[in-house]
């Protein structure tokens, strides 16, 4: 058997979603995807040199040859190694077909029927409206939802070098910090949705890499209340002594990890016990083997594996093979609750009750509907001959 090409389709969700197809001489083809971003898809076409006319059984060596190959495109992290996660997620669920066995059963077996999904609600539809929030998460608890999160890093009027334009709220403050007056109003969404859910949901709050160490610290002492499951992405992400500080500082689990690239990104982060909770995007970040590898790696120190995944259906479930196949995995990110047609790109179901029941179909276990997907496409497919 010989791999023959690799195609890409971008499809406009939320997202650009990625999808990568692996097809082979013995008439069976393979189903990934690459997180999105500028250049992936070229990239994809780049890396299939390397893999064409290999075995697509001998996934290592041919993800091995990618990297190497493509050394001096930047394939320590970053975009290529994107692309390349991509069709290394395709290669898996190719391998599956051929032994028709499902992806988890070729990682190792599993620990967990269904893999728990909690929901990325971002923020209230009105930033400045609490009972906003508040609607929000009743809607995810009332779909089956056990875990939720919400955005704090939003737009508000409280800080000098703040912006009320969500546009520019990616960008300011430019000196990272949090006025007490922020703070409060930050503890008050907090406050209402906890009152609101109750015990029903385990709340996250996710600071998208804001905030100095010591106004995260402030922060997150006036939301230990909360009992909240994790505070994500406190600090920037490329200092991780100043985000052990933040860890060692407060009660919450900091969780962090979806800007870092293959297993040997993450060494630091994880030696130093720098978070609680570790969130590779197994899309972006390398694929389903170094995903295992950080999950082997952050058991040693007995930390949690929970994936960041802005996914389709095609890569959020090739994740939940991996969080069923380790031990420390904890909860898996669901990003599209506003895409009503995210559950139709695929043929069977996906999300029930706010679990992912692993399938044991081989592969992935996922069929595409070729139709919606279609309706969704933007222009340069390869995807389906065009």
């Amino acid at each position: 058997m010989k791999i023959t090409d690799i195609r890409t389709a971008v499809v406009e969700g939320n997202f650009d979603w990625v999808l990568v197809r692996v097809d082979t001489d013995a008439d069976v083809s393979g189903l990934g995807e690459a997180y999105w971003g500028a250049g992936v898809a070229e990239l994809v076409e780049k890396a299939k040199r390397f893999a064409l006319g290999e075995d697509p059984r001998d996934v290592n060596k041919i993800v091995d040859k990618m990297i190497r190959g493509l050394s001096g495109e930047g394939s320590l992290a970053g975009t290529t190694v994107t692309a390349v996660s991509g069709i290394e997620i395709a290669l898996w669920d190719l391998m599956g077909k051929v032994t028709r066995l499902p992806v988890y059963r070729l990682l190792g077996g599993n620990y967990r029927d269904k893999v728990r999904v909690y929901c990325d609600l971002h923020a209230g539809q009105k930033y400045e409206d609490t009972a906003s929030f508040v609607e929000r998460a009743r809607h995810a608890i009332d779909m089956g939802f056990t875990a939720i999160k919400f955005d704090i890093d939003l737009p508000n009027p409280f800080n000098p070098e703040g912006t009320t334009d969500p546009e520019l709220s990616w960008f300011m403050p430019y000196n990272r910090t949090l006025t007490p007056r922020e703070i409060k109003w930050i503890e008050g969404i907090v406050r209402a949705v906890r009152s609101a859910v109750g015990d029903d949901a385990d709340l996250l709050i996710d600071c998208h890499w804001k905030f100095n160490v010591s106004d995260a610290l402030a922060l997150a002492r006036a939301l230990e209340p909360y009992g909240l499951y994790w505070l994500e992405d406190p600090v920037p992400p490329e200092n991780i002594d100043a985000l052990a500080k933040v860890s060692a500082g407060t009660t919450i689990p900091i969780a962090t990890g979806e800007n870092l690239y293959r297993a040997h990104g993450f060494l630091k982060l994880i030696s130093q016990q720098a978070c609680s909770i570790v969130t590779p995007d197994i899309p972006k970040m390398g694929g389903l083997r170094e995903a295992r590898r950080v999950a082997e790696l952050a058991d040693l120190y007995y930390m949690g594996i929970a994936p960041h995944n802005v996914c389709s259906p095609i890569g959020t479930m090739a994740a939940a093979h991996a969080g069923a196949s380790v031990p420390n995995f904890l909860v898996l990110e669901w990003h599209a609750i506003d895409v009503p047609w995210w559950a139709d790109m695929v043929t069977s179901k996906v999300i029930e009750g706010g679990y992912i029941r692993v399938p044991e179909r081989p592969g992935i276990g996922l069929e595409l509907n070729e139709d919606v997907v279609k309706a969704h496409l933007k222009p340069g497919s390869t995807f389906f001959g065009e």
